[in-house]
């Protein structure tokens, strides 16, 4: 079974797995690897519309979410 998780807040909607490759997305774009990332932990601010994100325990980063 594949569950599809979404976030809804004042009228949007987010997928999580929109914030997980986009978090991927930007990891890449820094120049890193996508099979380097062991762990990957995302904490979505729907108030802020900003996504931060912990890879494996220590590499942190953020990115900002339009909801539809």
């Amino acid at each position: 079974m594949k569950a599809n998780i979404n976030i809804e807040f004042c009228g949007k909607k987010v997928a999580v797995k929109d914030l997980e490759d986009e978090a991927k997305l930007v990891w890449k774009e820094e120049g890193k690897k996508i099979k380097d990332i062991r762990e990957l932990d995302l904490y979505y601010k729907p108030e802020e519309g900003t996504c931060y994100y912990v890879v494996n325990g220590t590499e942190t980063g953020s990115f900002h979410v339009e909801g539809k």
